[in-house]
C-alpha cells in the first residue's frame, strides 16, 4: 500500500459505509424496490475505485464488477453487495495496518519515516 492509495482508501471505505447505511434504510422498506439509475451511477463509480485497490486478493466476487444500469438491482441487492465489498476492504486493512500507542496506522510501501493514521479494522 502507497500514501495514496492509503488515502484513497479510507475516502472510498467511508464513502461505501455511507453508501450502504442509506440504501440499507431503503432495503427495509421496500427490499424489492429498484434503485434509481442516479444512485446507481455513484456506486458504480465507488466500486470501479474499490475495485482497483481491492486487486484480485481481497475482491469479493471475481464475476462481479459492477451493476448494469439498464437492468436496475433491488435496494436489498445492493446492500449485499456493498456489505461483501466492505468485508474485503476491512481485510486489506487489517492486513495492511499496525498498531502503535493506541493508533493504528497504514504500513507503507517504501516509507520509512512516514506514518499515516487510520481507523481500527473490524475483521474477525
Amino acid at each position: 500500500m502507497n500514501e495514496e492509495n492509503a488515502i484513497l482508501f479510507d475516502k472510498i471505505e467511508d464513502q461505501i459505509e455511507s453508501m450502504y447505511s442509506e440504501i440499507g434504510l431503503l432495503s427495509k422498506k421496500k427490499p424489492d424496490g429498484p434503485t434509481n439509475k442516479f444512485k446507481l451511477k455513484l456506486i458504480n463509480k465507488l466500486l470501479k475505485d474499490a475495485n482497483l485497490l481491492l486487486g484480485d486478493e481481497y475482491i469479493p466476487f471475481d464475476d462481479f464488477q459492477e451493476f448494469e444500469e439498464d437492468n436496475l438491482p433491488t435496494a436489498s441487492d445492493v446492500v449485499m453487495i456493498l456489505s461483501q465489498y466492505l468485508k474485503g476492504m476491512n481485510k486489506l486493512r487489517f492486513d495492511n495496518t499496525k498498531y502503535y500507542q493506541g493508533y493504528y496506522y497504514w504500513v507503507l510501501e517504501g516509507e520509512k519515516d512516514l506514518w499515516l493514521r487510520t481507523k481500527k479494522s473490524t475483521y474477525l
